[in-house]
């Protein structure tokens, strides 16, 4: 108990001037995101990822708090993936190879021997899903990691009632090393996670749940893992109704997530991380009591129906253009050079 509370403390304190240091660092490398008004440095991502396995690997190595072979495995195919995600920060990958390298890390973690051959496949198309949408969240500022946060705390309360000690020590790591970052993510972001640390959030939240729900019949992990997942879930339902329905490229980057069309409704951006952050602690809170068994599967029908219901009303919301975006930016700032 008393490593735990000290374990988050170092981790929320480091991560949180690592960021901070790296924002320099990442300005002049040039690893930034160019679709904002200004460049958004996006290394917090690795101050995110090395912190959490650094304070990991101590617990580990001392004897303190061990995470376990398959938990071990785990943050490797994590901290794996998160390097894959940096060399897209950098190098700007394609999409296929992120998912193609997800896909390969989650079906080395699934424990299959619990899961079986349907449920594995089944696992390792979630994890890949999970971690797209998680980086698909990183579009608003303080979004990804406010849902992460929230998600760890729920994911580490059911691995602490399946008594896996060591991944809720790992989850509450984590926890706290996404608080850190969040103190310069914040709305106006400092530092960005990127692709590194946004893939690295969804890799180690959706595998911790399928480890956490390994064993366990189907459906009721459907409902708990949905729940715990459902607003990384919603914006990318959204985003990919909304690209089909417009005849867009399911790959391009547009204003059409749900804080952006949140924000048509005149929300501030910080309005509507919160808001969707409480969204995310419903939903996440609706899995923990459906997996500890104080409430029955039927309650994740209601968290799926609100998803869903917020998902339709979101859809009909009029969003901009993202070329007409663009040339309107550009129009704006010839006429403010000319005047």
């Amino acid at each position: 108990m008393l490593y735990g509370i000290a374990a988050a403390t170092a981790a929320l304190l480091l991560t949180a001037v690592l960021a901070a240091l790296l924002r320099v660092p990442a300005l002049r490398a040039g690893v930034v995101d160019r679709r904002r008004q200004r460049p958004l440095p996006l290394l917090g991502g690795v101050a995110v990822v090395g912190v959490t396995c650094l304070v990991a690997w101590m617990g580990e190595y001392t004897g303190i708090a061990p995470l376990g072979e398959g938990v071990g495995r785990l943050l490797v195919a994590a901290a794996a993936v998160a390097a894959l995600g940096l060399v897209a920060d950098v190098w700007r990958l394609r999409a296929r190879v992120l998912v193609a390298g997800t896909a390969v890390a989650a079906a080395c973690v699934v424990p299959y021997d619990e899961t079986g051959a349907v449920g594995g496949v089944l696992a390792v198309g979630w994890i890949v899903l999970a971690s797209l949408a998680f980086k698909g969240l990183d579009h608003a500022d303080g979004l990804a990691g406010t849902v992460g946060v929230i998600t760890a705390f729920g994911a580490g309360l059911v691995a602490a009632a399946e008594v896996m000690d060591g991944l809720a020590v790992l989850l509450s790591v984590f926890a706290a090393a996404l608080t850190g970052f969040l103190m310069h993510n914040w709305h106006p972001a400092r530092i960005g996670l990127g692709a590194c640390g946004s893939l690295f959030t969804g890799f180690l939240l959706s595998s911790a749940v399928v480890f956490t729900r390994a064993g366990y019949a189907l459906g009721p992990s459907v409902a708990v893992v949905f729940c715990l997942g459902a607003v990384a879930a919603a914006d990318a339902v959204l985003v990919v109704l909304a690209r089909l329905l417009g005849r867009r490229p399911l790959l391009r980057r547009g204003p059409d997530h749900l804080a952006h069309r949140m924000r048509r409704f005149g929300l501030t951006p910080p309005g509507a991380v919160v808001l969707l952050g409480a969204g995310s602690f419903s939903t996440v809170l609706v899995g923990v009591l459906v997996h500890t068994g104080w409430t029955g599967e039927g309650a994740a029908l209601w968290a799926g129906g609100g998803a869903l219901f917020a998902v339709l009303v979101l859809l009909r919301t009029p969003v901009p253009h993202p070329r007409r975006t663009a040339s309107t930016q550009v129009s704006a700032r010839l006429r403010v050079r000319s005047g």
